[in-house]
């Protein structure tokens, strides 16, 4: 039986930390396994529209980086992955603090997966819930010396 290598995932983790946009927008992927993800991002000031709340880009960003990351452990090592589509629904406005988006995979295809995301204020109120349909890119993986997977 194989199993998620945990020395993979903290390389993961590293990588998307010092990517140029997570880096830009202040997300971070905090939390992946099988099927689930967490994403977090402190609100900032170059994060709000001009009516004081958080721009809904930013709650779209969570809900389409926290799919894509809820899915991303099931491909296989070579294996890249995209966003194609797209669905949210905006619940809550929020003005600070932090966000916590929650990944989970609902389907898991060999060339199209399917993904829930919510977003939750530091209270834990939902603020925004999506849902996103992935492709498959073989041959467009993450280039990580250390394996995906090891055998218990």
């Amino acid at each position: 039986m194989t199993r998620p290598n945990p020395e993979y995932i903290k390389q993961l983790l590293e990588r998307v930390k010092n990517s140029p946009f997570p880096k830009h927008i202040g997300m971070r992927l905090t939390a992946i396994d099988l099927d689930i993800s967490e994403v977090s991002l402190e609100i900032a000031e170059y994060h709000m529209q001009p009516y004081g709340i958080v721009h809904g880009g930013v709650l779209a960003t969570l809900i389409d980086t926290a799919t894509f990351w809820a899915v991303f452990m099931r491909l296989p090592e070579n294996d890249g992955l995209v966003n194609v589509d797209l669905k949210l629904n905006y619940l809550k406005p929020v003005e600070s603090g932090s966000l916590t988006a929650r990944g989970k995979a609902l389907r898991n295809g060999k060339s199209l997966s399917y993904a829930e995301a919510s977003v939750f204020d530091k209270s834990g109120d939902l603020l925004a819930h999506g849902t996103s349909t992935l492709m498959a890119l073989p041959g467009k993986g993450l280039k990580i010396e250390t394996p995906k997977f090891i055998e218990e």
